[in-house]
C-alpha cells in the first residue's frame, strides 16, 4: 500500500510542476494576436464523448458580447477582451494578478469536421459544444 500512495505523490508532484511551467508560459509568453497586438491566453479545459467535444474556457468577468469564437480547419479560435472594471480604472494598483485587455486562445482539436452547436457563458466559463458531422 505504501508504494502506492508514494507513485500518488509523485504523480501529483509531477501534474503541479506541469501546471505551474504552463502557468509561467501563459503569463510572460503570451502568444501575439492575428492583429500583432499583446494579449493574453484563458485556460481551456477539452472533454470529448463519442458525438462532441465539450470545451470550458475559463473566462471569469467577461461577457459574452465579449467574445468571439471562430472555428476552422486549423482548429478553434477564441478572442476578446475582459476590460479593467470601471470603479478600478483610477485606482492605484497594489496588485495585479488577474489579466485583462485582449485574449487570444487558438485550440487544435482531434481529428474530424465540427459544427459549434452551443455557446454560452457558465460560473465564469465559456461553454462550447461541438458536434461532430
Amino acid at each position: 500500500m505504501r508504494s502506492r500512495d508514494e507513485r500518488f505523490w509523485m504523480w501529483a508532484e509531477a501534474l503541479d510542476l506541469l501546471q505551474g511551467g504552463e502557468q509561467l508560459r501563459r503569463r510572460f509568453f503570451t502568444v501575439e494576436s492575428l492583429q500583432s497586438l499583446p494579449c493574453w491566453e484563458p485556460s481551456v479545459d477539452l472533454y470529448e464523448n463519442a458525438d462532441e467535444l465539450r470545451l470550458l474556457v475559463a473566462l471569469p468577468g467577461v461577457n459574452s458580447r465579449q467574445v468571439e469564437v471562430l472555428l476552422d480547419e486549423q482548429g478553434l479560435l477564441v478572442r476578446g477582451e475582459r476590460p479593467i472594471p470601471s470603479a478600478c480604472q483610477q485606482a492605484a494598483i497594489h496588485r495585479l494578478e488577474i489579466p485583462y485587455g485582449r485574449f487570444e486562445r487558438r485550440i487544435a482539436l482531434p481529428p474530424g469536421p465540427y459544427r459549434l452547436s452551443e455557446q454560452f457563458i457558465e460560473e465564469g466559463c465559456l461553454v462550447l459544444v461541438l458536434r461532430r458531422h
